[in-house]
């Protein structure tokens, strides 16, 4: 992935904005780019979008970057992935449950289908939405699970390290919900191996979490307890992952001291 400061020739200005990225600070790295230029703006507003999903909040400043994102867009590509942002946060609006955004979501996914070509490098990230939708709004698990792998497949294809990253966890939720454990551990075990080694240290939290459901103790509670540090230490962010990092309520007649 361009811009995560592992790979020699990287463009200083991308490693700067993967390295706020990775760390939760969204935008200080939108701070970096100029709106000035169709790939900019779109990169940019990508920022901002993600930062709503994770933080829960600042809905509007996303907004505005993508309508600018969206006016300078000219050609199909550019107009394809602006399409795939505004589904992108019309869907995270919805499933935060801000504000139903659904119909959005799937009509500006499917315009974005229309623009971008298969087997263009947007199009994996496409179709892992895609498959957001049709898992978490839809409720279509043999559909999401299709779109997962065609994202899979491209991202593999493309050389995408974060997004298979993406895709190996959801396969690996599917998995899970099918109760098929095995396959469910070695994709979360793979998700987080990526994670790590690109450092991105806001995913990082979620992917210990999932893995840890695949576990028994006491290497469940050491992964929670490693995700709750993050956690912390990020700040408070995936801000919906402090509800599966609650602890339990003591059993029935058990000692709370």
């Amino acid at each position: 992935m361009s811009g995560n400061g592992t790979t020699p020739g990287d463009d200083p200005l991308q490693t700067a904005v993967w390295r706020l990225r990775s760390r939760g600070c969204w935008a200080d790295a939108a701070a970096l780019l100029l709106p000035d230029t169709p790939a900019a703006a779109l990169q940019r507003a990508s920022l901002l979008v993600e930062r709503c999903l994770y933080t829960e909040r600042d809905w509007e400043e996303a907004e505005d970057a993508l309508r600018t994102a969206e006016a300078l867009a000219h050609t199909d590509d550019e107009r394809g992935a602006a399409a795939c942002e505004r589904g992108y946060l019309a869907y995270a609006s919805t499933l935060l449950a801000v504000r139903d955004r659904a119909d959005e979501a799937r009509a500006a996914l499917g315009r974005a289908a229309a623009l971008i070509p298969p087997g263009a490098p947007q199009r994996a990230l496409l179709d892992f939405r895609r498959g957001l939708l049709a898992e978490n709004l839809t409720s279509s698990p043999q559909a999401a699970r299709a779109a997962y792998r065609r994202a899979h497949a491209g991202a593999t294809a493309h050389a995408n390290p974060l997004l298979l990253s993406f895709t190996w966890r959801h396969l690996a939720g599917l998995a899970l919900r099918d109760g098929e454990l095995a396959e469910a551990r070695h994709g979360f075990t793979e998700s987080l191996r990526i994670r790590e080694e690109l450092g991105y240290l806001v995913g990082t939290a979620p992917a210990l979490v999932s893995l840890a459901d695949t576990e028994t103790e006491p290497e469940a509670s050491r992964l929670r307890e490693e995700a709750r540090r993050l956690f912390r230490l990020l700040g408070g962010v995936p801000t919906w992952l402090a509800r599966q990092l609650a602890p339990l309520p003591p059993a029935a007649g058990a000692a709370t001291a």
